[in-house]
């Protein structure tokens, strides 16, 4: 499949992401803005405060800013590490859905966003996106503006295009097997006050 980056990939203009921001904050979610990964990764230690405990969800996002060093420093509580350090499948399972319901913050991100402010992902087990309509307590999505389409099918049709291909080629070379479209999450409006922060990033990150 030939891969759409043009549609896809390529960053909105300026005023389509401010126009973006705005509605997703009419939706009930908190948006910080952000120029670049570098700035991405300050907000986020704005946001998080020193000694929380934190999980993520498998993200290249948050690798690119430089989220995973910045987790391994000790600065916060990483409940990931003992998850991914357990070598028993069902005793892993169980540890991630403890961690997701216990820990202060979920970092992640989300597949695309709609102009009209609805937040789309997907993933294979769910272990990421079952966090993100009840289970977290409060989540951070790095997000990348380039992630930004029209509405929920172009959202839908640019996960199974444009970003499961390339996630199904990352999973083969990390796992050595490729991944799914399995769990599909849509989150329209967040009702509870300040529990999802977008931070919406002017450069391509992620897929």
């Amino acid at each position: 499949m030939e891969l759409e980056h043009g549609r896809f990939g390529k960053m909105p203009a300026r005023d389509a992401i401010d126009a973006t921001a705005e509605a997703l904050k009419g939706r009930g979610f908190d948006v910080v803005l952000a120029k670049d990964r570098k700035e991405a990764l300050e907000k986020v230690k704005e946001i998080v405060p020193e000694g929380s405990s934190v999980i993520t969800g498998s993200s290249t996002s948050l690798r690119e800013i430089g989220f995973n060093e910045l987790l391994d420093s000790g600065r916060w509580k990483n409940l990931h590490k003992p998850i991914l350090e357990e070598q028993d499948h069902a005793k892993r399972m169980q540890m991630r859905k403890r961690a997701n319901i216990e820990a202060d913050f979920f970092i992640a991100s989300v597949n695309a966003v709609t102009k009209d402010g609805a937040l789309v992902s997907c993933d294979a087990s769910g272990s990421r996106v079952s966090a993100y309509p009840y289970d977290a307590n409060r989540l951070v999505f790095i997000v990348g503006a380039q992630k930004i389409v029209d509405n929920i099918d172009e959202a839908m049709e640019r996960v199974r295009k444009y970003a499961f291909p390339l996630e199904d080629q990352r999973a083969k070379e990390a796992y050595g097997m490729g991944s799914l479209l399995a769990k599909w999450v849509i989150l329209e409006r967040e009702p509870i006050p300040h529990r999802i922060t977008i931070v919406l990033v002017s450069e391509k990150l992620g897929f």
